[in-house]
């Protein structure tokens, strides 16, 4: 039983490495990657969020952010203004004209 309660911990966790956030839930992901770095984007008005699912080792947010940002450029078709978050999941501000 001691053995149960760990391993049923460790696959929670598992299964929650790319739940969207509340803002995009019951979206479909497009799955995309860019230099190394695998995305699954959801695009909702002007908002996308990015959540990396890869493992890295000693991810930086600068060099994810950028790859983020252009995940989500290219799923949804715009200009990316801004891009905030961590290493793990980022939201974009989108500029579609």
């Amino acid at each position: 039983m001691k053995f149960v309660l760990p391993l049923m911990a460790s696959l929670t966790a598992f299964a929650a490495c790319n739940t969207a956030g509340p803002h995009f839930r019951g979206l479909p992901a497009t799955r995309i990657t860019v230099e190394g770095s695998t995305f699954d984007v959801r695009v909702r008005g002007e908002l996308a969020e990015a959540i990396r699912i890869n493992a890295e080792y000693a991810p930086r947010f600068g060099p994810i952010q950028r790859r983020a940002g252009i995940a989500m450029a290219q799923v949804s078709g715009c200009t990316v203004k801004e891009v905030r978050g961590d290493q793990a999941q980022a939201t974009g501000i989108l500029d579609c004209d």
